[in-house]
């Protein structure tokens, strides 16, 4: 059954998605039905470039713009999520829609056929990279960016990246690109707007909490362990998420705990059945009765051939586990087993709350500290995560309301509190990894100087910020006044950023003429997506030997930037 009614989000913005080609932002708690509005602009293109039924701009003929509809997902869970989804809705229109991430590779052939490709940020920044007329990048006529509040983490850059380089083409080529962004409630949607270029009149659309179709209930717990002894604070945390689960499970309900290592997915589910075989609540409360529980039947011999231990272990117990380390089939059957109530109780890392819809009516978070590779040291879980979490907490076509717990430290606790009630502005993260980006922009020949660099940068979001934040991004006061644009730290952060690429061999940068000259290296690099920190490496260690061996030339690979936070195996 198709959808027979809007919801009143839906309804609001109905007429600016349908009837015109505006570029929109749509910040909505979770569950507010973003995708559906999606799905309004999809087939409202599909209609304007003639693919089917009657043009809106009838007399007009169909748009000059790109057939071709890309929708940007944070992660792979959710981009195959996204195409299951689009697929079944479009299958009697005969659109074809396919999935474009490292998991499902593509051939040329395969890519243009498809009408509609569903893509992570990073793949299509490296597919658009490669530029030129006949690309798949010139093909797209409307682009969707799900979760655009991920401006705030490591990641962002990449959209940052991926949208000035759309909204540079549609100038140079004027042809009309149209830009959908949905995102959670964010505090600062309005510069979010100004980056995409949404007319804040006519494609801004702000819903707060209030639109969400659950209640929501939530609790923050702070564990008070005096001793520093990190074991007796997590059995007490244990205990206390023991506690809420067992509560939920007496009512009927399913409940989702959010830990935030791979392994803490399987020591958490153990340590629940371990208190509940103790407490003589095992079979009771997390198994349920064989006999008139005819799903579970259902699933038993699907999870005992599983070759996932924990897994089929954790079954028996009623529970399962899910993150990223797990086969993707594995990952599927436990998401089909928890969908339909042959197990109660789910572990799972935070990936779960961005990628897959898999909401339930209890949903509690197991500790803030996250391990940081980069700086070998925990860190608060992010108040985006937090939020991204508890929005997983009710499901719309069940329950009435939802309740979401949060369990940290006691010190934690204030600092959560005090972060969701004052919400603080996101920020752009592009000035780490500006000098890659501006590589890729030299290698793909939209930047040939500084100055044009330095128009390059005035797209991203970091240039939006640093005229409305400018502290936050080393810009004093006196700096501001002189200078209202930043053309001048525009300018500083570039060249920093040209005579580091210079140095690493990847361009070659004229000091005097501010010339920028794309080479091998630089080439490479934005192809196969390699960080200039790996190429210093390589120009190091290989300038070191003259005849490398075998041997060798694995050794140098192995020292790329981007292993670093891989631990080996010893033994």
């Amino acid at each position: 059954a198709g959808t027979t009614s809007l919801n009143p989000m839906q309804s609001t913005v109905f007429d600016a998605a349908y009837n015109t080609r505006e570029n929109l932002l749509i910040c909505a708690p979770t569950g507010a039905g973003k995708t559906n509005v999606a799905m309004l602009t999809v087939v409202s293109h599909l209609r304007d470039v003639g693919l089917i039924g009657e043009s809106f701009y009838n007399n007009e003929g169909p748009v000059n713009t790109g057939k071709k509809i890309v929708y940007i997902a944070p992660m792979k869970a959710l981009a195959q999520e996204v195409v299951e989804k689009f697929s079944s809705k479009l299958k009697g229109l005969g659109i074809i829609v396919r999935e474009l991430t490292g998991d499902m590779q593509l051939s040329r052939a395969e890519a243009e056929a498809a009408h509609i490709l569903v893509t992570t940020p990073e793949k299509w920044d490296v597919v658009t990279r490669k530029g030129g007329d006949g690309s798949l990048g010139s093909t797209c006529g409307l682009l969707i960016i799900d979760e655009v509040h991920l401006l705030a983490d490591e990641r962002g850059a990449v959209i940052e990246s991926v949208v000035a380089r759309l909204h540079r083409w549609v100038e140079s080529s004027q042809r009309q690109v149209r830009l959908i962004g949905l995102s959670a409630t964010l505090p600062n949607y309005e510069d979010v707007a100004t980056f995409l270029r949404v007319d804040k009149r006519k494609g801004l659309f702000f819903f707060g909490p209030e639109h969400r179709p659950v209640p929501l209930q939530q609790t923050f717990i702070g564990v008070t362990a005096h001793t520093k002894d990190r074991f007796k604070r997590e059995k007490k945390m244990d205990d206390v998420c023991y506690e809420i689960v067992s509560d939920a499970l007496r009512h009927g309900h399913q409940v989702m705990v959010f830990v935030h290592s791979r392994k803490g997915t399987g020591t958490t589910a153990k340590a629940l059945a371990e208190r509940a075989a103790m407490n003589g609540e095992l079979e009771r409360l997390f198994i349920g009765d064989e006999g008139e529980d005819d799903v579970r039947t259902k699933y038993i011999e699907r999870a005992e051939k599983s070759r996932n231990r924990e897994l089929t272990e954790h079954f028996r117990n009623g529970m399962g586990i899910h993150h990223a380390g797990m086969l993707r089939n594995d990952r599927r059957l436990t998401e089909q087993m928890f969908n339909d109530g042959a197990i109660k109780v789910l572990c799972c890392t935070a990936t779960l709350a961005w990628g897959i819809n898999l909401p339930a009516h209890t949903v509690i978070i197991k500790g803030t500290d996250v391990y940081m590779p980069e700086k070998g040291t925990n860190v608060d879980l992010s108040i985006l995560d937090v939020q991204q979490i508890f929005g997983r907490a009710g499901r719309p076509q069940f329950d009435t309301s939802g309740d979401a717990t949060l369990i940290t430290s006691h010190d934690a606790m204030a600092r959560y509190l005090d972060k969701l009630v004052r919400s603080t502005p996101i920020e752009s993260n592009f000035i780490k990894q500006l000098a890659d980006h501006m590589n890729a922009e030299v290698v793909g020949g939209t930047v040939t100087n500084i100055q044009e660099a330095i128009e390059w940068l005035r797209y991203t979001y970091l240039h939006v910020r640093m005229c409305r934040n400018p502290l936050a991004y080393g810009v004093g006061a006196s700096q501001l006044e002189t200078d209202p644009t930043l053309r001048g730290r525009c300018e500083e952060l570039i060249t920093e950023a040209a005579r580091l690429l210079d140095e690493r061999k990847m361009v070659r940068y004229n000091q005097q003429s501010g010339n920028l000259a794309v080479t091998n290296f630089g080439r490479v690099a934005s192809h196969f997506y390699i960080r200039n920190q790996s190429v210093a490496t390589f120009n190091e260690m290989i300038g070191k030997r003259k005849s490398p061996t075998d041997a060798d030339l694995c050794h140098i690979m192995c020292c790329a930037d981007e292993f670093e936070n891989i631990s080996s195996c010893r033994g």
